[in-house]
């Protein structure tokens, strides 16, 4: 195994595969002296500048380096991409539902609409574990503490992702419980959900009943039989979607397990699939690599929107825009946000940009989506799964144990996370700093995923029975 690895040949860092001379791994050497004020250049591009003069081999990090990112920017739309070949779709066993969509997971889910009945929710949960079967793969239930005394889009936010929700096809029955008198009454919800199927989705108001536990297992009961009605079939890979997600990231980040993902991605949407990518703050610093890979002006635009919406929602607040990355961020490599955001986009591969999704849009555009989220683990993996995601993709190279309500696959970025959190981790990409080829480790994560995609596996997550969801607040609570 190398000591250090150069990524790009214009950059003037290289990275630390392993401590040595007292530079941590992940972390940054100079392959020559840099003057202060002078550009630090990783993957290709500016990372920030150099406070001070470095010399060669010395570590540069946080202590010697700076962001050079400013507020709003104005943006020209310069495209550059190239279409991705088109290949034959792969196939996957997954469950073809009544509307045409399809699911990888046959569950029955129960979703709160208001914080309220989560515990009565809970209770459900647990007695109903009888009707998993052969059948049914799981039912589970997502607490949340909003639903009441929320304004605006906050308010919108919550029926928006809980709706999402109920439509997901991972879910073959779902059965929403209220309370009764909280904002978002199950009429409200029923006027957001639309059109519904009634042997899917059932509905439990808790003040009307003498026994909420009872009914609701009823419920459950039937939503059970009609779950035990669906089977797996021959699904092409083109209808899948899968969420892009990172998350306690390290130096090794950029350039073992999202690079990975990246090549998944491209992939993916060659066979005509899509992805989704979000974490928008964590685009800063490398939006215009993605602005120029926009198929259209007005998913440009769009683009440009995306980024600047966040940025004001940060200057409305009186916080900087680049307080990031964070401590666990830093203390893994990572100096700027720039550093971060170069690294962090490579998920999402090499296949132009076709649309843009406001938070909680479903997808509805093959390709290469950029979602609307902010960057917190929890709240942008709820929101991949509300647009409707089948799997999301998580590196990290810290480790986490949170799932949301897909399965999360965890790829660790190095070696020894693998093998320190192998109940977190289901996928090591540490290996490609080890010797191992990107090709091979590309060809065998794609394998894992479609056993996933399958049902032949399960991920930790599933296995752990770890599911949350989180969803995006920004306004007065009553």
């Amino acid at each position: 195994m190398l000591d250090f690895i150069k990524i790009n040949p214009e950059d003037n860092v290289m990275v630390a595969l392993k401590e040595t001379n007292g530079i941590p791994a992940g972390h940054k050497r100079a392959i020559t002296d840099i003057k202060k004020g002078e550009p630090i250049i990783k993957y290709g591009n500016p990372i920030g500048y150099a406070t001070e003069d470095i010399k060669a081999d010395e570590w540069v990090h946080t202590h010697n380096l700076k962001t050079g990112l400013g507020d709003i920017l104005e943006y020209n739309y310069k495209p550059s991409f190239k279409a991705l070949e088109s290949k034959e779709p792969g196939t996957f066993k997954g469950y073809r539902r009544p509307d045409g969509k399809a699911g990888i997971r046959n569950e029955i889910w129960i979703l709160p609409t208001v914080g309220c009945v989560n515990d009565i929710a809970k209770m459900v949960q647990k007695e109903a574990q009888q009707y998993v079967s052969h059948k049914v793969d799981a039912i589970s239930y997502f607490a949340h503490p909003y639903g009441c005394s929320q304004l605006g889009d906050d308010h919108l936010n919550t029926q928006k992702v809980l709706t999402g929700l109920a439509k997901h096809p991972n879910a073959a029955g779902v059965l929403v419980m209220g309370l009764g008198c909280e904002n978002n009454t199950i009429e409200q919800f029923k006027q957001m959900l639309g059109a519904y199927d009634e042997n899917r989705v059932k509905f439990v108001i808790c003040q009307d009943e003498k026994d909420e536990v009872s009914v609701s297992l009823e419920k459950i009961k039937e939503l059970a039989d009609y779950a035990s009605t669906f089977e797996r079939e021959d699904i092409p890979t083109s209808e899948l979607i899968v969420g892009l997600k990172c998350g306690g990231s390290d130096g090794l980040s950029g350039i073992t397990a999202n690079p990975l993902v990246g090549v998944f991605s491209d992939r993916l949407i060659s066979e005509g699939g899509s992805t989704i990518l979000t974490e928008v703050p964590e685009m800063f610093g490398a939006e215009t690599l993605l602005m120029d890979r926009c198929t259209t002006k007005e998913v440009f635009d769009q683009t440009v929107e995306l980024i600047n919406d966040f940025k004001n929602y940060f200057i409305r607040y009186n916080q900087e825009i680049y307080e990031n990355p964070s401590p666990g961020n830093k203390k893994g490599g990572i100096s700027t946000l720039e550093d971060k955001s170069l690294g962090c986009t490579q998920k999402g591969g090499t296949a132009p940009v076709v649309s843009v999704l406001k938070y909680g849009e479903m997808t509805k555009v093959q390709g290469l989506n950029l979602l609307q989220s902010p960057g917190n683990d929890l709240v942008a993996a709820t929101a991949l799964a509300t647009s409707g995601a089948h799997i999301v993709l998580f590196t990290t190279g810290r480790g986490t144990p949170f799932g949301c309500p897909v399965p999360t696959v965890k790829i660790s970025t190095n070696t020894d996370l693998y093998e320190r959190k192998s109940n977190w981790i289901d996928f090591n990409a540490g290996r490609l700093v080890e010797g191992m080829d990107m090709k091979d480790v590309a060809d065998e994560f794609y394998d894992y995923l479609i056993k996933l995609a399958s049902g032949e596996i399960q991920t930790k997550t599933e296995q752990n029975d770890i599911r949350d969801i989180a969803i995006f607040k920004d306004g007065v609570t009553l």
